[in-house]
């Protein structure tokens, strides 16, 4: 498989390339909401995208699963806390290979989570990439809705040494986001991941503002 990127987008890699979102949607990205068309389109080179706000919810009830989640915060995926009222920060930049890398950190009472992922564009599908070391895939299906954007995932593996494993359908993601209808200078994020037979075992929903800004040097 090939990544769509500089090369297959015929740019040179120091010119701004379509945001992946761009890439996959194609002419539905002119159904988003104005907002989040600045939110999920290209940001220039040399800047950053950096969001602000409050998880009304964040975390597992799933009780049994925290020893695993556990594990998993230690590689910047997932965690085991669930706490109400969580201030959070995202930071999404862009690569010079078109692909776009984000970091989410929660700031749960006492200790901070982080979660990070790179987007990139394969063979016309949007694959996210998680943890530290990006080991867990995750292929993403895009649509839009009344101006919002959902995402559902559709396929997981796990990467490691070179070597692609796909996984069965143990979870799935669903996200979407859409303005706030109380504040439209505010957007709304509601993340979950189910699985069969358990329902809901992760989620974070909650409400941020966004700019996009300079990189800081370093």
């Amino acid at each position: 498989m090939t990544t769509s990127g500089a090369g297959s987008q015929g740019k040179p890699p120091d010119q701004d390339l379509p945001s992946v979102y761009q890439r996959v949607l194609g002419a539905d990205f002119a159904l988003l909401a104005p907002r989040l068309q600045r939110y999920f389109g290209a940001i220039p080179s040399g800047n950053v995208g950096v969001g602000t706000g409050l998880y009304q919810v964040a975390g597992s009830r799933t009780r049994w699963l925290r020893p695993a989640l556990a594990l998993m915060a230690a590689r910047h995926t997932l965690f085991p806390e669930l706490e109400h009222d969580v201030p959070f920060t995202i930071t999404n930049t862009p690569r010079r290979d078109g692909s776009l890398s984000a970091m989410r950190i929660f700031h749960f009472t006492g200790r901070d989570r982080v979660m990070e992922d790179t987007m990139s564009v394969v063979d016309g599908r949007l694959i996210d990439r998680l943890g530290k070391r990006r080991g867990l895939e995750v292929a993403l299906d895009l649509s839009v809705h009344a101006g919002g954007l959902r995402m559902r995932s559709r396929g997981l593996a796990l990467r490691f040494a070179g070597i692609r494993l796909p996984l069965p359908r143990l979870a799935t993601v669903h996200l979407e986001e859409r303005i706030d209808s109380a504040d439209a200078a505010r957007q709304h994020v509601n993340v979950r991941i189910t699985a069969p037979l358990v329902g809901e075992i992760f989620r974070y929903v909650g409400d941020f503002t966004y700019e996009v800004r300079p990189a800081t040097a370093g």
